[in-house]
């Protein structure tokens, strides 16, 4: 298969470019229109019944269609469509025809195109996505033009099956490739028998906002796992949610700008144009017509004020904050911890940068980034923040390289005090100790395990001791490896892999120990686990986390059309986590959505906040 962009296969000499190719007639091919040409190949040939082309490889003749619609950027080309279909519901009638440079043919246009057969992946020939069938290097010859273009198929809730995707074949790795198509049973078999034709969506919801790369989600099926606030919820490994469909615009934003959605809203009339598939959603529409969005009246949610005996701790992912930020971001995350947060007592953050941010010069210190989101905190109307945390080792957390992320607390010495206990720093390990009968930390701020291999390249957790009445509370702010390397929902092979959770796992049984070893000194101590988890409510890491009791999550208390932090590839989600231990009895818990569903966001993540008398 292909393993660069849209790359040609080896040029082929014209000795044996003549001697490959799938010919015929002299007479026929000079013919004005290929539909009276029963020998010629045509494109539900080239498609054939499965996701990969029984020509792969070869070289075609004069493949006759009608163009429907061209990308002049980026990955220039166009898709071509037969407007004389066979009878098979597994063969698309539709092709890519990828040119290298912008085409020179419009939509409407009758072309016969010979080229080589190409499969190519997205991601490369090693990653798991699926393959696009495409003509490469191809001729071009345009017999008439304005024509009508092929009817669109109606993609909507009858149109695509309930179930996902086909279990793969164990013996080929779990891929799907060499499986017959099941179009009436599995939506990505329906997505695949429609690859590079014409579809159309129309009315639908927006599920996941528009974004700065001219793209946004839509469902077609709005009754599937509905959110309170109009997304569609991931809620287990079984529900990929199958009306989920990414669109995007063909023509030039220079042209025409991409319109801004939110969750919630509607991309009402009529989307149209040719299903394409990319490395960054799986299927989707590239529109030739786009409809127009229609507000749903969206707003961000803003917490309640703690009451009075109440601490309030929150977690809050401010991605890659650092010095060179522009002063709008810490304007807008303030105006948020004060507004929408309520100005939680205790903040953990991540993903705090060092004070030269991405640059790679060695530093790891974060004072200039605490100390300038902290005034901002101040100048919005919150309290005077103080903070705390450990600087890690230099390009030893992972991350964006030279930035040096790390979690840092907050908090509000008004309210509650820090217990600061000398002897933490990016190596030594905090352990529980006992002091007057209650459990405590031997040092504050200190690190979980940092010398553990689960932890290579990952942030640390990082622990504090703070008192709230006189009461200790001990708090673990996380944040866990990413889900890189994990296989597309969408992808060839089925069900993905997803290997990062190996590595969670072992980092969330760490902080599991950790807890127990706190709860061994004192049986009722109150420890509160949060942050950005990254993974599910359900998941093993969820498990490792809660094994043996001493942890629960607090996601379970929200009904599970608001159980969601994140948004990704049109999916409400869980990333952020919050857990406590048996001795935090009582509390309230809200995930605040401020950001993820919104195309104008201060993070890419909603924050959370849990509410409990000590």
């Amino acid at each position: 298969m292909t393993t660069r962009h849209h790359a040609a296969l080896c040029a082929l000499t014209v000795a044996a470019l003549t001697s490959t190719l799938l010919t015929v007639p002299a007479a026929t091919a000079a013919t004005a229109g290929a539909d009276d040409a029963p020998e010629r190949v045509r494109i539900h040939d080239v498609q054939g019944t499965t996701r990969t082309s029984p020509y792969e490889g070869q070289a075609v003749a004069e493949v006759p269609g009608v163009v429907t619609g061209v990308r002049a950027y980026g990955s220039k080309g166009f898709w071509m469509q037969d407007p004389r279909p066979d009878r098979s519901a597994a063969t698309s009638e539709g092709l890519f025809v990828y040119t290298g440079s912008a085409p020179t043919v419009r939509p409407g246009d009758s072309v016969l195109v010979s080229g080589t057969v190409a499969e190519y992946v997205p991601g490369g020939a090693d990653s798991a996505h699926q393959s696009v069938t495409q003509l490469s290097d191809p001729e071009v010859r345009v017999v008439s033009s304005d024509h009508p273009l092929p009817r669109a198929v109606r993609l909507d809730s009858a149109a695509l099956p309930e179930a996902y995707a086909p279990t793969g074949d164990p013996a080929d790795g779990g891929s799907t490739d060499g499986l017959e198509l099941r179009p009436e049973r599995y939506a990505l078999d329906r997505f695949e028998s429609l690859e590079g034709m014409d579809v159309r969506v129309s009315d639908a919801r927006v599920v996941g906002p528009s974004t700065q790369h001219a793209e946004l989600w839509v469902t077609v099926k709005p009754w599937q796992n509905p959110t309170a606030r109009g997304g569609t919820r991931y809620g287990s490994y079984d529900a990929e949610n199958s009306g989920r469909l990414k669109v995007e615009s063909l023509t030039p934003l220079a042209e025409e700008p991409f319109p801004t959605a939110d969750v919630g809203d509607r991309l009402a009339g009529t989307t149209a144009g040719p299903l394409d598939y990319d490395e960054f959603g799986g299927y989707l529409v590239a529109a030739r017509e786009l409809g127009t969005v229609r507000d749903g009246g969206l707003e961000r949610e803003r917490t309640r004020k703690q009451r009075d005996g109440e601490l309030a701790v929150a977690a809050y992912n401010v991605e890659n904050l650092d010095p060179s930020d522009d002063q709008a971001k810490f304007d807008r995350l303030a105006k948020g911890v004060v507004r929408d947060l309520a100005s939680p007592d205790v903040l953990a953050l991540e993903e705090i940068q060092d004070d030269s941010g991405p640059t790679d010069d060695g530093t790891v210190t974060s004072v200039a980034t605490a100390r300038r989101l902290t005034d901002a905190i101040a100048a919005a109307g919150g309290p005077r923040y103080e903070w705390r945390g450990v600087d890690p080792e230099d390009g030893a957390d992972g991350g964006e390289p030279g930035g040096n992320i790390r979690n840092v607390f907050l908090f509000d010495p008004a309210r509650v005090s820090f217990t600061d206990r000398p002897g933490g720093d990016a190596t030594t390990p905090v352990e529980a100790v006992e002091r007057r009968g209650h459990a405590a930390l031997s040092h504050s701020p200190g690190r979980v395990a940092p010398a553990d291999g689960a932890w290579e390249d990952s942030r640390k957790p990082l622990a504090g001791e703070f008192r709230f009445r006189g009461r200790p509370v001990v708090v673990v702010a996380n944040h866990f490896a990413s889900k890189g390397g994990d296989q597309p929902l969408a992808g060839r092979v089925q069900p993905p892999a997803r290997s990062s959770e190996e590595q969670r796992v072992r980092q969330a049984r760490l902080v599991n120990a950790f807890v127990k070893d706190v709860l061994a000194v004192e049986r009722k101590a109150r420890v509160v686990v949060l942050g950005d988890v990254n993974d599910f409510e359900f998941s093993p890491a969820a498990d490792a986390l809660t094994e043996g009791g001493a942890l629960r999550g607090a996601a379970a208390s929200l009904p599970p059309w608001e159980r969601y932090t994140y948004l990704f590839q049109g999916n409400s989600q869980v990333l952020d986590q919050t857990l406590v231990t048996p001795g935090v009895r009582r509390f309230d818990y809200d995930v605040v959505h401020t950001n993820a569903e919104f195309a104008d966001q201060a993070s890419d993540h909603d924050p959370q906040v849990l509410r409990f008398r000590p």
